[in-house]
């Protein structure tokens, strides 16, 4: 008798001195379910089935389930509230039968995490939710097996056209010129390979050659003594980045730069204005077009200044009068008196 009790504590839900209340659900179908069966909330043991039987004059729901539900969970499970139109039971915590695995055996799982209606109390009725029942799973994988089983003769008509030498896998596996190409590349690889194991070629000699290794200590030793320099402060670079003086100068002409680009948005200055005085801009803009108009008569040849440059008669005048006062003046030069002549007169 003591072993008994001690094998139900241990290995029930509920103990001899903790509360307990019944609850009640009402299925369709027992999917298997059966008297000692756990019932969990929320995947979490909370009582066990006390009774599977059908109640006369329920012709929709006439499988009566009993719960014996250890109290201390009895704050998680809500009852429901049935609804005056359909009579069926809204806003609870829902029973569900369901099954442990495919083939397992049937339990009862409470769902509370929409109920919104008051706690349970002893006797209460719980809306039974719809699972799957064993038909359903069947049925279910039967199309699973069917492509399971397609699949598998698939399989098969793949596997018996390789073994007769078809397709590519089927001339590789069969085919003995195939396979001596196989053989030829892969010694072919394992020659590459030992022509680096032996230092041969380009690779062979990144591999084996210990000058390339002394050359790339020494390119790293250079980079590390560069490195050090910088940090210690050395050179353009070391100072640039460890000389605060330097930093100081970069930081003000910085400054600068950004006060003149604020002067020049701003309107001040010449250039400022420049940028931003309309009416500075529309006398530049009427300078440069009269500019462009002199340009333009002096390219067709209008006025004074066009003709010097487009008329040959004024061009060849102004030379030749040119060379005859170069002329006249090497003629005073080499006979002064003929060409200048003083008199005096006494009055």
């Amino acid at each position: 008798m003591t072993l008994a009790v001690l094998v139900f504590l241990i290995s029930g839900t509920s103990g001899i001195l903790t509360s307990k209340l019944h609850l009640i659900a009402y299925f369709d179908n027992a999917e298997g379910l059966r008297a000692g069966q756990p019932v969990d909330l929320q995947g979490v043991a909370i009582g066990n089935v006390t009774s599977v039987r059908v109640v006369p004059g329920r012709p929709k729901a006439p499988v009566q389930v009993i719960m014996k539900i250890n109290g201390k969970f009895v704050e998680f499970i809500r009852v429901g509230e049935k609804n005056p139109k359909t009579g069926q039971l809204e806003n609870g915590s829902t029973a569900t039968i369901q099954t442990a695995g495919v083939l397992g055996e049937s339990f009862i799982d409470i769902d509370s995490r929409k109920a919104v209606g008051p706690v349970v109390s002893d006797g209460a009725e719980l809306q039974a939710g719809n699972a799957p029942g064993y038909g359903d799973v069947i049925r279910s994988s039967q199309s699973t097996l069917q492509n399971v089983d397609i699949l598998l003769n698939r399989a098969n008509e793949i596997l018996a056209q390789v073994q007769e030498g078809k397709g590519t896998l089927g001339q590789v596996i069969n085919d003995p010129t195939m396979v001596n190409k196989i053989n030829g590349i892969l010694n072919q690889v394992q020659g590459l390979l030992n022509d680096v194991s032996n230092g041969k070629g380009t690779i062979g000699q990144l591999f084996t050659d210990k000058t390339l290794v002394t050359k790339a200590n020494d390119s790293l030793d250079k980079m590390n003594r560069l490195i050090d320099d910088i940090n210690a402060g050395k050179g353009n670079l070391g100072k640039l980045v460890k000389d605060e003086t330097l930093y100081a100068n970069i930081n003000q002409t910085v400054g600068k730069a950004n006060k003149l680009l604020d002067d020049l948005n701003a309107g001040r200055g010449p250039a400022g204005k420049l940028l931003k005085d309309e009416e500075f801009a529309r006398k530049l803009q009427n300078t440069i077009d009269k500019l462009s108009l002199i340009a333009d008569r002096l390219e067709a040849g209008d006025g004074t200044a066009g003709r010097l440059l487009k008329d040959p008669s004024v061009y060849n005048n102004t030379d030749q009068m040119l060379v005859e006062t170069r002329t006249l003046i090497k003629a005073i030069r080499e006979n002064p008196k003929k060409y200048l002549t003083i008199h005096f007169r006494v009055f």
